[in-house]
C-alpha cells in the first residue's frame, strides 16, 4: 500500500534476497506514531494505537518466503451505533516472493485464469532485488479490519416503520371529516 501524499509505501523496512540467502533475518518491527496516523487514515481507522510483528524470513526457491505475525490495537467507528470503539487485531500470514524471469513466477502468457480457492497463492513477483517486509504487514493488517465493524455489545434497533395510509384511506377520512360538518 502507497503512502498517497508521498508516493511511497505507509510503512518500509526492506530486506534483499542476499540478506535472506545469507541469514535469514527474524525481524522485530514496531511502527511509530507518525506512521501510525499515515496507516490509520489511509485504512479508515479512527486511530491505530500500536502496530507491531515478527517476521521471519528464509531462501525459497530463487526468492524468499515471509512468515508474520502481527499485533494492532485500532480505533474503529461502529456500525450500527455510530461510537467509536478499540480492538485487538491479531494475524498470522505466510508470502513467497521470487525475482523477475523466476522459473516460479507466476506466468501470465495464457488468457484463461485457472484460481483455485482452497490452493495457495502464487508468488510475488519482485521488482528488483528488495522485499519490504513493512508493506505485507500493512497488507495484511488492512485485511484484518472488518469493513462494517460492530462493537461487541452493539444491538442494532431498526427504525419504527412508518405507515403511510393508503390515497382511499386518506379520501375516507376526508369525506368523513365533511360529514360530520
Amino acid at each position: 500500500m502507497a503512502d498517497p501524499v508521498n508516493g511511497g509505501p505507509l510503512w518500509s523496512h526492506t530486506v534483499t534476497l542476499a540478506e535472506i540467502g545469507r541469514t535469514a533475518p527474524t525481524l522485530t518491527l514496531s511502527a511509530d506514531g507518525a506512521t501510525r496516523v499515515t496507516i490509520a487514515r489511509e485504512l479508515g481507522l479512527v486511530r491505530l494505537d500500536s502496530l507491531t510483528a515478527t517476521v521471519r524470513t528464509r531462501p525459497w526457491l530463487d526468492g524468499a518466503e515471509i512468515d508474520g505475525e502481527l499485533k494492532a490495537r485500532v480505533t474503529q467507528i461502529c456500525s450500527a451505533t455510530g461510537d467509536p470503539f478499540e480492538q485487538t487485531l491479531e494475524s498470522a500470514f505466510t508470502v513467497r516472493a521470487v525475482p523477475e524471469g523466476s522459473d516460479a513466477a507466476p506466468q501470465s502468457d495464457s488468457l484463461e485464469v485457472d484460481i483455485d480457492p482452497e490452493g495457495e497463492d502464487p508468488p510475488d513477483v519482485l521488482e528488483g532485488d528488495k522485499i519490504d517486509v513493512a508493506a505485507y504487514v500493512v497488507e495484511h493488517l488492512a485485511l484484518e479490519i472488518e469493513p462494517f465493524p460492530r462493537k461487541p455489545s452493539a444491538v442494532y434497533d431498526p427504525p419504527a416503520e412508518e405507515t403511510i395510509d393508503s390515497p382511499f384511506a386518506v379520501l375516507h377520512q376526508f369525506r368523513k371529516g365533511q360529514a360530520e360538518d
